[in-house]
């Protein structure tokens, strides 16, 4: 890890951009990417190096933009090309860099290369996406090749009457997966989606479902862990399967003629560090450092995520996940990551701490606090630095727009018979973890909208609290959520030997209302401490520390508290020099 400072990506912070809910330009509703060129210049004053653009390209939008009809041109209400790179140009005539999302697992099925693949089965692309034939029951009646479950729910494979075959498709059935075990089709999605663009100037990218491109070439069933369930969940058998490091160094291969190119990977469902590690070695050249799920996965529940009780999760499960997380540099040539929110999260105050009135500023600072002082890359989300919050529970389930979220309350309600107990749980769980909430347009000012929008009919409902939680009004205050993630960053910056780099140490993890914790360099030590209550709570320096001088670099609260006890979500960074 020490070789390897001067890496631009490890030191780097990054915001990432949703397209859609970002900043209207043209008063259509829609977030644009005029709109986000707009927004440089803040981006720039927060304090931000890299942004990262969501899905921006031509598609039918099922899955919002992961379904990529054509990874060479924009989404029309986006824009254009030309404003693709009109962006591009603007973020690096202010130092900063830019990533764009890679989603190739998949594309839409509107993509010119699926169409020729359905075509027929003697079609020179029919082996670029995976089509297997059916299995019969004693009965006779036709089954899926296998009993592998969708993300979104149902079978992962859908028939196809004209060639009466099924494709494989691990997410909607509009988004058929792509046959990576076919060279041809590689290198046509090299080329298409990773070289076009770097050639256009993009500095790297955010891989989506990293390590889902190998599957088991004979697609076993998977195993029967939910009996009530005609199909199973299949992450063991997709994920990491048996030549992801073989394309993933072939794919770098690829890239590295384009310069330092940076790439993050999203790796869900690999929970053994060693397997991890396998990814972002320095030494395998295949990824600069994955997404891990440990933090943001707190709270799911097991079958479906949504079927959960609101914070029921305790603090040393968080504390677990981070230092899981953090550990993975700690003696090894890898890198890691620093985030607490994305496009597929709930917002982090709602989730991780409170969202009530009283509550939600002090809250944010708290959680940011965190967010920085964490080794590796920070990523922030867009809102995430205004103290964005989850949609209100009054909200209809009518707001919710995303296809996870209406497929799991369709079934509840097919299931339950529409039952309104299950229906009232569905709802609660929903507003507690839907991603529909990371997709609320950003809120810029207090006037109507929100500033997002000229138009009164937005593509996502503006939140209910734009003129309480929005860029202008806390850029004119200093104890604002935003003025602390200015300062954070900053600190971050100063202090990168401890506070990028340095090394984390957890204290007193069963201590279900503190998160203590120390990062190390060489020659400095800091202390953070986090209340994660409502309430004030006593707390006191580990023994090791005892007779030492720490000075107070920042807390969460402004004026002196009594250093003994936190006030309600205080988080305080001291270092020793």
């Amino acid at each position: 890890m020490e070789s390897q400072k001067g890496k631009w990506w490890k030191k780097a912070v990054v915001y990432q951009v949703y397209p859609a809910s970002f900043k209207d330009s043209n008063g259509d509703g829609t977030g644009d990417i005029p709109g986000i060129t707009s927004k440089l210049d803040y981006l720039h004053s927060l304090g931000i190096d890299v942004l990262w653009i969501c899905p921006m390209y031509e598609s039918p939008q099922i899955d919002l933009g992961y379904d990529i009809s054509n990874f060479e041109d924009i989404h029309r209400p986006y824009g254009t090309l030309q404003d693709m790179q009109d962006l591009i140009d603007g973020c690096h005539e202010r130092s900063m860099r830019i990533i764009i999302d890679l989603v190739i697992n998949h594309t839409s099925e509107l993509h010119q290369w699926f169409q020729e693949s359905k075509a027929s089965k003697d079609n020179d692309k029919r082996d670029w996406y995976i089509w297997r034939q059916a299995k019969y029951d004693d009965q006779g009646i036709r089954k899926p090749p296998n009993n592998w479950r969708s993300i979104f729910g149902g079978s992962a494979w859908t028939w196809d009457e004209a060639t009466e075959e099924y494709y494989l498709h691990l997410f909607t059935p509009k988004q058929p997966d792509l046959n990576w075990e076919n060279e041809a089709a590689r290198r046509a999605i090299y080329a298409s989606s990773m070289e076009f663009w770097l050639k256009r100037g993009v500095d790297g990218f955010r891989i989506d479902a990293v390590n889902m491109y190998s599957k088991p070439p004979s697609h076993p069933d998977a195993p029967i862990t939910n009996p009530s369930m005609e199909f199973q969940w299949a992450e063991t058998l997709y994920c990491n399967g048996p030549r992801m490091h073989e394309f993933l160094s072939e794919m770098n291969e690829v890239m590295s003629s384009y310069g330092e190119i940076m790439t993050v990977g999203e790796l869900p469902h690999t929970p053994d560090r060693s397997e991890v590690l396998s990814y972002v070695s320095a030494a395998k050249k295949q990824m600069n450092m994955v997404f891990q799920f440990d933090v943001v996965c707190i709270g799911y529940g097991k079958d479906p995520k949504f079927d959960v009780v609101p914070h029921d999760w305790r603090l040393s499960e968080l504390k677990k996940a981070v230092e899981n997380t953090q550990g993975l540099i700690m003696g090894t040539d890898a890198w890691t990551t620093s985030f607490l929110e994305n496009h597929d999260q709930g917002r982090s105050i709602s989730r991780f701490a409170s969202d009530k009135p009283e509550n939600r500023v002090q809250a944010g600072k708290m959680l940011a606090l965190m967010n920085a002082t964490l080794s590796g890359t920070l990523f922030v989300y867009q809102g995430q630095e205004i103290g964005m919050v989850n949609m209100p529970q009054s909200w209809g389930i009518e707001e919710y727009k995303d296809i996870e979220s209406k497929n799991f309350y369709e079934e509840v309600v097919k299931t339950s018979k529409g039952d309104s107990k299950a229906l009232e749980k569905a709802k609660r769980g929903l507003q507690y973890l839907a991603r529909d909430h990371a997709r609320v347009p950003m809120c810029w000012d207090s006037s109507p909208q929100g500033g997002f929008s000229t138009s009164t009919d937005t593509w996502m409902r503006v939140h209910d609290l734009y003129d309480q939680i929005n860029v202008a009004d806390q850029e004119k205050d200093q104890s604002s959520v935003l003025s602390f993630w200015k300062t954070a960053l900053k600190l971050r910056k100063e202090w990168a030997s401890l506070l990028i780099y340095g090394d984390f140490e957890l204290f007193d993890l069963e201590d279900e209302h503190c998160f203590v914790y120390a990062k190390r360099s060489d020659c400095n030590v800091a202390l953070v401490v986090l209340n994660f209550t409502k309430k004030e709570r006593d707390w006191k320096a580990p023994k090791e520390f005892n007779g030492k001088s720490f000075t107070l670099l920042t807390s969460t609260y402004s004026g002196d508290g009594k250093p003994g006890e936190l006030r309600p979500y205080e988080g305080r960074l001291y270092v020793q020099v």
